[in-house]
């Protein structure tokens, strides 16, 4: 059997009654909309929560350290509180309705870190599908080195065209024992666990590796199993704390040391819930003018730049990923010279809203990417530019539900 870098693990689920409050959407979401974080805390209240256990990036300014603490603290006594129950080694399958699509079909499990790399022309087995900034890292890193548990919104995909691994489990989750089944909060849909066990499970996933089908597919025998989706800075995290692990252990700790692995969602690429949705840049605290003015010579390949209620179509040369490359690199230096700040936002609809309330803010919007393209394209010219796409729109992104140890017990 072909090593793929996924694995069966031990799965740790909440002992709550209200799952809605509990599971919260991922920490890399809604970062310029408070009135969103403030909501989701009036709906918690005082109930156990994952909204107590992770950072939402919109705090990363706001008393870190102090925060960081009262994440650990309350990981801790959620531990020895009994507010986790244990599954054997195994997987979850997922089953996601949201506003915009009917079903999608996960499947969560851990991925080997000593499997996957994040550099742009990685030939890993896991491999980033998008630049990963290093300085992004430490910030990150502060929440994982000192943290018990892990809770996952990484979501790392596979090419499986056939839909022979996670459709037939989906066909047969009446056979499974059901895990969870409720709405999510703040309109993130509904979702449905199953417990599925590890049998059969990695090899399935290493057919995916068969010589014939990657030249087939790829134009060479690339053996490229997985591709970070969404989270690809969370995963670069585990990736760094790992690596700073292992290095206090022995040959023979490392081979399953907990911090070793992490926490993901598999899904299929062409699993008809999963969709590709660029992200936009939001570009503030700007004289929009001289910023209009000095970005007329970028080429961003084909985009729209909204203003003051106006929407401009560009028709640029430039490919996608090169269009991407210059607006960014020409935001960057017009930031440095001349002050402002950049968001990464999802949603056309939230984007204009963001500019519309902000007198000093400009839209970037990109066109889509197609997911279909996706693996061929990482394959062949390494990660696309960091933050080109996004799997679907904010509210669909995964929340936090499922934990796991990252420390012996």
């Amino acid at each position: 059997m072909k090593q793929t870098g996924l694995k069966a693990t031990n799965i740790l689920l909440p002992n709550v009654q209200d799952y809605s409050a509990w599971a919260c959407i991922a920490c890399d979401q809604f970062t310029s909309e408070m009135d969103y974080w403030d909501n989701l805390k009036a709906f918690v209240g005082d109930k156990k929560s994952t909204l107590n256990l992770t950072l939402p990036e919109i705090y990363l300014e706001d008393r870190v350290d102090e925060r960081i603490a009262k994440i650990n603290q309350n990981i801790k006594e959620y531990l020895d509180g009994g507010v986790f129950k244990t599954l054997k080694q195994g997987f979850v399958l997922t089953i996601r309705s949201t506003p915009f699509v009917k079903k999608r079909i996960g499947l969560i499990g851990a991925v080997d870190l000593e499997q996957y790399e994040y550099s742009k022309n990685s030939d890993a087995l896991i491999r980033a599908t998008e630049g990963t900034i290093e300085e992004r890292i430490p910030p990150r890193l502060k929440i994982r080195k000192n943290a018990d548990m892990e809770f996952p919104h990484v979501m790392v995909l596979f090419d499986d065209e056939k839909r022979e691994i996670t459709e037939p489990l989906y066909e047969k989750r009446e056979s499974l024992e059901k895990l969870y089944d409720f709405e999510l909060n703040m309109g993130g849909g509904h979702i449905e666990g199953y417990f599925v066990p590890a049998e059969n499970i990695e090899q399935k996933f290493s057919a995916l590796l068969d010589s014939d089908r990657l030249i087939s597919k790829y134009g060479r025998e690339d053996k490229f199993a997985f591709a970070v989706g969404d989270g690809n800075h969370s995963l670069a995290t585990a990736k760094t704390h790992w690596n700073n692990v292992k290095k206090t252990l022995t040959t023979e700790e490392m081979e399953n040391h907990p911090a070793r692995f992490a926490l993901v969602e598999f899904v299929n690429v062409y699993d008809e819930g999963i969709y590709f949705e660029p992200i936009y840049r939001y570009v503030y605290g700007i004289d929009k003018q001289k910023f209009l003015k000095e970005f007329a010579s970028v080429d961003g390949g084909i985009m729209q730049v909204y203003c003051d209620g106006n929407t401009e179509v560009r028709k640029g040369k430039n490919t996608l990923p090169d269009g991407i490359r210059a607006v960014d690199g020409f935001i960057k230096d017009y930031i440095q010279t001349n002050g402002g700040a950049v968001d990464y936002i999802h949603g056309e609809a939230n984007l204009k809203k963001l500019v519309d309330d902000n007198g000093s803010a400009v839209g970037i919007l990109f066109e889509k990417l197609d997911k279909g393209d996706l693996f061929k394209y990482v394959s062949q010219n390494g990660a696309f530019p960091r933050k080109t796409f996004s799997m679907g729109e904010g509210v669909e992104k995964r929340y936090y539900l499922e934990g796991r140890r990252i420390t012996n017990d």
